[in-house]
């Protein structure tokens, strides 16, 4: 029998106990805070947020799945295991979830939506004109599964697409591949459209700052999709206010909520989303933790599994 110790503050664990449940009749769902003791056998954590130290008073569990893409939540707690295997979300529901997101965001900044936005505000009536799709430059940060799912969103319309990453990719059609630190800043001249998709790592932490921010042509927009780390938000509005930039769209934040007073929320060419990019659902969400579940009990290789020494 599988057994499941869920932890999601703040929401109903309904809909989760009936998607696994759904999913696999025999499961046994434990929900926080009733986890039962530690010795009753092994278990499966699926959490997001726990509490500091929770995970490490139950040596019961052989693995923990992320409800999200993100794993920085679990690595804040540095009290949990270093052998414990930790497993990013990454269903299908999640990909076509950002692929949505990207593809409405980049359309967005292509035809100009932030400066329309403000002239409605002012009810203004006035024309823009944009370039054709094939004319813009969107450069994706960030080309793992979320970021494949994005680009072939995008292909369709025609965008010339460039990617870059830590790691070689093989070859397509319509996207421009760019690898590792001495790619960069070709990369990001290149971009006139940039999405942030990369994890939070030690190497990720303001790397869209004061001096790369520059590197991207003038009149480039900005999307963060990824994790809110990523970008110096002084540094940002900065750029946008000197006019370097046109436009941005925050999905996240350094600190999340943004605070109420933040001049973010007012800023003309600014557009927040309160971190909805990829919002994981639990039907397809549910199947992906246990089928890697089943991987697991049959000794067979589980994907998205994190990688300490690169940290993601």
């Amino acid at each position: 029998m599988t057994r499941i110790l869920f932890y999601l503050d703040g929401y109903p664990h309904d809909a989760w106990r009936q998607a696994l449940l759904t999913a696999d009749p025999s499961l046994e769902f434990r929900s926080y805070p009733d986890w039962g003791d530690p010795c009753d056998g092994p278990a499966y954590a699926v959490v997001w947020e726990a509490k500091k130290g929770l995970l490490a008073a139950y040596p019961n569990i052989k693995a923990v799945f992320s409800l999200g893409a993100g794993i920085d939540h679990i690595l804040n707690d540095t009290s949990v295991p270093h052998d414990l295997p930790i497993i990013r979300m990454s269903d299908d529901g999640l990909k076509e979830g950002m692929a949505e997101y990207v593809l409405m965001t980049v359309l967005m900044h292509h035809r100009q939506m932030p400066v329309i936005l403000d002239q409605m505000k002012k009810a203004e009536w006035k024309r823009v004109y944009s370039k054709p799709a094939s004319a813009m430059r969107v450069g994706i940060m960030g080309y793992g599964a979320l970021g494949q799912h994005a680009a072939a969103a995008l292909k369709p319309l025609g965008y010339d697409i460039g990617a870059w990453s830590n790691s070689p990719k093989a070859d397509e059609d319509a996207v421009t591949h760019f690898t590792g630190a001495e790619a960069f800043e070709r990369f990001l001249a290149r971009s006139d459209i940039l999405v942030g998709m990369l994890p939070d790592t030690e190497a990720t932490k303001g790397l869209l700052n004061a001096d790369t921010l520059t590197l991207l042509p003038k009149g480039a927009s900005v999307i963060n999709a990824g994790r809110g780390s990523l970008i110096d938000i002084d540094a940002l509005m900065e750029a946008l206010d000197r006019g370097h930039l046109s436009a941005a769209t925050l999905d996240v934040v350094p600190d999340e909520p943004l605070v109420k007073d933040h001049p973010l929320w007012s800023h003309k060419k600014v557009i927040i989303t309160p971190h909805i990019a990829a919002i994981t659902r639990t039907d397809t969400a549910a199947n992906y933790i246990l089928e890697n579940i089943k991987h697991i009990e049959d000794g067979q290789q589980v994907t998205n599994v994190l990688n300490r020494k690169i940290g993601y």
